[in-house]
């Protein structure tokens, strides 16, 4: 797909309501299965106990990759991975390895599996869930609106931080 593609593929989804979106996001991701997708948010809502924007990002929520236009599990069934970005300075803290310091971490995956050793046994069990691969990164309010607006990144809110009930803080966030 062309990079005009990708725009239009942004473009669309930004005109799309938030619950075209959500169904876009429970087909392609969950296989169409809304108790999949109910229990992802469930496992991270339970193993996040601060209050958290939990948003996802990229193809998932487009349809197509952002970089080249590849169509969402364009490589076959489960290829596609999902790209969840915590928004919120105490998320940031959980994490070693950032692109910006304090404020953008580089996200837990494949490529970065010691990024947020706390957050492991959560990637695992969101990764069982969605049966493909998560990613989770942590940034701040600011970076996430220059990627929303100002790299026209658009994402989908999945839980908007008054939904999470604030609680003591855990050693580490379980997804069991």
């Amino acid at each position: 797909m062309s990079e005009d593609g990708v725009k239009e593929a942004t473009e669309e989804t930004r005109e799309l309501p938030d619950e075209a979106i959500r169904e876009r996001i429970i087909e392609l991701a969950f296989g169409g299965d809304r108790d999949r997708y109910e229990q992802f948010l469930e496992a991270i809502r339970r193993a996040i106990p601060l209050p958290v924007t939990v948003v996802l990002r990229g193809s998932a929520v487009t349809g197509v990759k952002w970089a080249d236009g590849t169509p969402f599990d364009g490589k076959g069934p489960g290829t596609s991975d999902l790209d969840l970005t915590f928004v919120g300075k105490e998320m940031i803290q959980l994490y070693e390895d950032f692109y910006l310091p304090g404020l953008h971490s580089t996200p837990l995956s494949d490529e970065h599996p010691n990024a947020a050793p706390s957050l492991v046994p959560l990637r695992r069990a969101l990764s069982s869930i969605a049966r493909r691969p998560v990613n989770i990164q942590a940034t701040t309010s600011m970076v996430q609106y220059a990627r929303d607006v100002l790299f026209d990144q658009p994402c989908f809110k999945l839980i908007d931080d008054g939904e999470v009930e604030p609680a003591a803080a855990p050693t580490d966030a379980r997804g069991d």
